[in-house]
């Protein structure tokens, strides 16, 4: 995951942040998940990879093995959502939440959607049509074939500038309705990408795949979007 996030984060078919609707593009509906880690387990978050604790009322993520990112996972079935979370670096540079329907098989891993963090840009990835695609995901692998895929990935992605610092709270909003994902960062609308492998008809998970020494994150809210 650590290769295929830094993969989804080069890819130079992202294009700058434009246009990001000023009002947000739903509102929030009935709510499919609500967790302020209040406790000492993980309650319903699956760690699909290692490791993933709660302590101190948040839920902390810190990669553990080398080859791979540490993945918290929550699964609900969900399409059009509205979510909400807190998080706070706390030593990494890289995480990103992360929208799957494992019985997806036309993407690797069925990854449907993603939002990369990272210091100084939020990048939004339609991984259904874009990385993740297996024929796409093939071809990158291979030199020959590099140049067409990245044609391929024109418009499966944007990117937007931020400065965020360590040990310091953000509040997160993200709206993803249809082939829409809307990301907005303490408040303010940040990011937006319009791309068909959004509107995948199911996602069957959420999760945060964090990278380095830590991330926290606190009040993970899930709402159906109207």
């Amino acid at each position: 995951m650590k290769r295929l996030a830094l993969l989804c984060l080069l890819s130079p078919g992202l294009l700058a942040a434009a246009d990001v609707p000023a009002e947000p593009i739903t509102e929030k509906g009935t709510v499919i998940a609500s967790d302020d880690f209040e406790r000492t387990d993980l309650g319903e978050w699956k760690v699909v990879i290692p490791t993933f604790t709660v302590e101190n009322g948040v839920l902390k993520g810190v990669q553990t093995r080398a080859d791979h990112g540490s993945v918290g996972r929550l699964y609900r079935p969900m399409k059009d959502v509205v979510v909400e979370f807190k998080f706070k670096l706390d030593g990494s540079t890289t995480f990103n939440a992360v929208f799957d329907d494992q019985k997806f098989k036309g993407s690797h891993a069925g990854h449907i959607c993603r939002v990369a963090f990272t210091p100084k840009q939020l990048r939004l990835g339609d991984d259904k049509e874009g990385v993740m695609r297996n024929d796409i995901y093939e071809m990158r692998k291979d030199p020959a074939q590099k140049a067409e895929a990245e044609k391929l990935l024109v418009g499966r992605g944007s990117s937007a500038k931020v400065d965020l610092k360590q040990g310091q709270w953000y509040q997160v909003s993200l709206e993803l309705v249809g082939d829409r994902l809307r990301v907005s960062l303490d408040g303010q609308p940040t990011i937006y990408l319009q791309s068909p492998g959004l509107a995948h008809e199911t996602k069957s998970s959420f999760h945060f795949t964090v990278n380095g020494p830590g991330v926290l994150f606190d009040d993970v809210k899930i709402w159906e979007a109207k």
